[in-house]
């Protein structure tokens, strides 16, 4: 298969308390595999604190990014925002994310294949499962939304945590997965989804 090592973008996916609790661990990896991702790495477990920070990081350009973000949110609303400060309400996120993430068990896994991360992050939907299309995990499974986040003062419930970026993936799966626990096989089906003359296929 040509160029075949180019195509094999990896992307770290978390199902989040809440997607444990419903029992859509299954339905989430059907949702990733059926669409010719593999998946290379998975794992439950309870997130320690320290894995929380470390995933939520203090990392300026992630605190103002959120802050914006979240500023933006309300005032698209109609709503004034507790604060104009980006980094102020971006503390108050990662906080009530931190305290979300490691209240019960979490599935991480690492998904691969060409596109990975743009193609989870389509599948998985808009951030806010209210704004999220049909078709999409957050849109069919879960009617949460940053203003009922935002009364009751928590993390918005959207299921799944999806990384969005290159960097943003390589920093997340060495927070998650030690180098060995990530595997390298193949799958029969990449020869379909892969190889450019579908050589072999016929006897």
């Amino acid at each position: 298969m040509k160029n075949f090592d180019n195509k094999q973008e990896k992307t770290l996916v978390l199902v989040k308390p809440d997607g444990v609790q419903r029992g859509l661990i299954g339905e989430t990896i059907k949702r990733y595999e059926q669409c010719g991702l593999k998946l290379v790495a998975i794992k439950m477990t309870i997130p320690s604190k320290k894995v929380a920070l470390a995933h939520y990081s203090v990392d300026p350009e992630w605190a103002f990014k959120t802050g914006t973000k979240s500023i933006e949110a309300w005032k698209a609303k109609g709503l004034t925002p507790p604060t104009e400060d980006p980094i102020e309400l971006a503390e108050g996120v990662r906080k009530q994310l931190i305290t979300f993430l490691n209240s019960g068990p979490v599935v991480a896994m690492v998904w691969q294949g060409m596109n990975a991360i743009g193609v989870v992050r389509k599948i998985t939907g808009g951030t806010e499962p209210l704004t999220s299309v049909p078709g999409t995990i957050r849109g069919d499974y879960t009617i949460d939304s940053y203003r009922a986040s935002d009364v009751d003062k928590r993390a918005v419930r959207n299921i799944i945590h999806a990384s969005g970026s290159i960097e943003e993936s390589e920093k997340e799966m060495a927070i998650w997965f030690k180098p060995e626990e990530i595997i390298s096989y193949r799958l029969i089906s990449e020869a379909i989804i892969y190889d450019i003359n579908l050589d072999g296929i016929l006897e």
